[in-house]
């Protein structure tokens, strides 16, 4: 699995003109499931997603988690960060895990990281057209490969 992660002053998710979602401050987490992806993916990082220290202390240093401040998680499912360029420009996104396998694993992730806040985590719509729209704060984006684990 994929994620990006973005610090935001606040992110939302339309739907056909429509508000679906919203947070204030928090992440935005757009997350990517690959084929092979397990459980055990999610659980590292969900855990991860919760603990990353990308929020401000008093000293203005990033010391604090999404949990030490408080702040809400929106988690929006996206094939696309499986996109593979190796070859001409067309992107392939034959490593995207298909809806049988990502729809789980992308619930699972939301659970998990709604479980470890104690806090609901807002979402997108699998396979909807969405517009997201956000407020980087910092700007501070993260980007976390499960297979990679660093």
């Amino acid at each position: 699995m994929r994620i990006v992660i973005q610090r935001v002053r606040e992110a939302s998710v339309s739907i056909a003109g429509d508000l679906h979602s919203h947070i204030g401050g928090g992440l935005m987490v757009l997350v990517g499931v690959r084929e092979g992806d397990t459980l055990d993916d999610v659980q590292w990082l969900a855990a991860k997603t919760v603990a990353l220290r990308i929020f401000d202390d008093e000293q203005g240093v990033m010391n604090r988690s999404v949990i030490d401040v408080g702040g809400q998680v929106l988690a929006v499912s996206q094939f696309t960060l499986n996109a593979s360029t190796k070859k001409g420009n067309r992107p392939s996104y034959i490593h995207a895990a298909g809806h049988d396998v990502a729809v789980p694993l992308y619930e699972a992730y939301c659970s998990q990281v709604q479980q470890l806040m104690g806090r609901e985590v807002m979402r997108g719509v699998f396979g909807a057209d969405m517009q997201v729209s956000l407020i980087n704060d910092g700007p501070v984006t993260i980007i976390i490969d499960s297979r990679l684990r660093e």
